[in-house]
């Protein structure tokens, strides 16, 4: 077993959860697809179904990236690095990764060079819990945000409200926000 299958099975220290491997649901791609992407494709240098060989923080990333990282500080800042490395070099990256405001990567990293959009409620995750099961509603211990970095976003610091996309009750296409910064 690799090194990182033996951490995700690994209870976390910081968030005493016994699986630190979620998957991102569809209603956030949704989301995605309509503020970022606009149909283009996306490289996921850290899908849920990892591989040494395709190890996302040593190989090279696409023109789009989408970057869900293990919510862990340690994977979680290396991939913040990761994904700051490649926009200098002209790609666009879009991470989703916990809402935590009070780290020195975050003042020092992400908000002079990045969007942020804190998301107004709690995502539903999809996964494995520590019994086994399959769930869908598994929300995170703190709130998340996105954070893009891309040379056509100037740094920003706003609140999304993607709600509407999983109740699908709204057509594609309209979400709220709120500047809070510039």
């Amino acid at each position: 077993m690799n090194l990182w299958v033996q951490n995700m099975k690994m209870r976390s220290k910081e968030t005493g959860c016994q699986v630190d491997h979620w998957s991102t649901p569809q209603y956030v791609y949704d989301y995605l697809d309509d503020a970022y992407f606009h149909g283009r494709d996306f490289f996921d240098p850290c899908p849920l179904q990892f591989e040494v060989k395709n190890d996302g923080l040593i190989i090279d990333w696409g023109p789009i990236n989408y970057i869900n990282p293990p919510y862990q500080r340690v994977g979680k800042e290396a991939f913040i690095r990761k994904s700051y490395e490649e926009f200098k070099k002209g790609k666009l990256c879009i991470m989703l990764i916990p809402a935590t405001t009070e780290t020195e990567i975050f003042h020092d990293i992400i908000v002079p060079n990045a969007r942020v959009e804190l998301i107004r409620r709690r995502i539903k995750f999809r996964g494995y819990n520590s019994r086994g099961e399959y769930v869908t509603n598994k929300t995170g211990q703190t709130g998340s945000m996105f954070v893009v970095f891309g040379k056509e976003y100037k740094p920003i610091i706003t609140t999304v409200d993607i709600s509407e996309y999983e109740r699908k009750t709204h057509p594609r296409g309209r979400w709220k926000t709120k500047k809070i910064n510039t």
